[in-house]
């Protein structure tokens, strides 16, 4: 089982001057994940979402942390892939020029950027999201396989190089984001690894994971994007850790909050995320925020579904270090391939952050390690 982080570059102030240090703090913190034994660093794309993301062009923030490493696997979690975002060929040459810089260590996600502020600011038209995702990704998959690519399909391209090629052949691995039970049998059909934003908890994952299984187990290969699929299941962990567990508690579910409310502001359209102090009544203000969302849905005569306010959940490993290997081994239980720590959040102190991933490196990752090797026959 593998250990990731993923950034956001999220923040409660978003001022020039806080957006500068947060995105060259998100730096510090990957650096960091390499030094005590994380294995793979994710960045998200995302557009004109103030507070919640200032992750706009993730390639350059990837090709930053991997000038500063050496070992640590980099990785687009996601490109934002519908063609009004990024061109296929465009996107291929980014990450075939990151993966060459990084020395083969490159991930790809793909994703829809599905958010009406997004899609607005760039033309991107919600009802052709999937299809033009699917296309990129099998653009990407088969553009560096001869001298020269040509297709058609949705886009029509006349041969040409695509250039650089990347250091793995014939493409780096590929994965999608996945927020829902279909988007993880989309990746299974695929031949992809899923990327499970699972705020729910443990149960949630589970469901998820045994889509995913059934999905593989049934699946033909006739969708496949790649004659390399990449079965892989990365399910999202919310946490905190310091020495004082209600401490790591309270700014734990405090950063959750914020993060929950920014993209149900953006999603729903509900007020805009809070920053609030470090001594608020958190459940109060979870509830507060839970019912903003309840009442706007209801305002746009939408059904609720039952994942709703899912994010608001913080039931996660907030806590001490027991604490997150005991919720770790939920999702070890699951089957998860990959732990992807969502540590960066907007109202957590840099300090609290870097202390989280020291916390991780130096206890969580070598419980699991451990147990790794004592499973494997001598």
């Amino acid at each position: 089982m593998k250990f990731s982080m993923i950034f956001e570059a999220q923040m409660a102030d978003p001022s020039r001057e806080t957006e500068q240090k947060v995105i060259r703090d998100c730096v510090d913190q990957a650096v960091l994940a390499e030094e005590v034994g994380f294995d793979r660093v994710w960045a998200v794309e995302h557009h004109c979402l103030k507070w919640y993301a200032h992750m706009s062009a993730p390639e350059i923030f990837l090709t930053w942390v991997a000038a500063r490493t050496s070992r640590i696997r980099i990785g687009h979690g996601v490109v934002c892939m519908p063609f009004g975002y990024n061109h296929p060929l465009r996107a291929a040459e980014r990450i075939a020029m990151l993966d060459v810089l990084s020395g083969g260590r490159l991930d790809v996600g793909a994703g829809r950027g599905a958010t009406l502020q997004e899609m607005s600011a760039f033309g991107v038209k919600p009802e052709d999201t999937y299809a033009q995702v699917e296309e990129s990704l099998r653009i990407i998959s088969n553009c560096w396989r001869d001298d020269e690519f040509e297709w058609e399909g949705l886009l029509d391209i006349s041969p040409h190089p695509i250039l650089p090629r990347p250091v793995q052949d014939p493409h780096p691995p590929l994965y999608l984001a996945c927020t829902k039970v279909d988007t993880v049998k989309l990746a299974a059909e695929l031949g992809i690894g899923a990327l499970v934003l699972g705020f729910a908890g443990a149960d949630e994952i589970r469901l998820m994971k045994e889509t995913y299984d059934e999905a593989i187990a049934t699946r033909t290969g006739e969708r496949f994007v790649s004659d390399h699929p990449n079965d892989w299941f990365s399910a999202l962990c919310p946490t905190t850790i310091l020495d004082d567990r209600d401490e790591a508690f309270r700014i734990g579910a405090r950063g959750q909050r914020f993060f929950a409310e920014a993209i149900m502001h953006w999603n729903l359209g509900t007020p805009p995320p809070r920053a609030g102090s470090e001594d608020e009544d958190t459940a109060a203000a979870i509830d507060e925020a839970v019912g903003n969302v309840h009442a706007k849905i209801s305002e746009m005569n939408i059904p609720l579904s039952p994942n709703a306010t899912s994010t608001f959940n913080v039931e996660h490993a907030y806590g001490n270090y027991e604490d997150a290997i005991r919720y770790v081994s939920e999702l070890e239980a699951v089957g998860c391939d990959e732990i992807m720590c969502m540590i960066q959040m907007g109202t957590i102190p840099q300090e609290v952050m870097l202390e989280t991933i020291r916390q991780f490196g130096h206890h969580v990752i070598p419980h699991f390690r451990a147990k790794e090797e004592a499973a494997v026959p001598a």
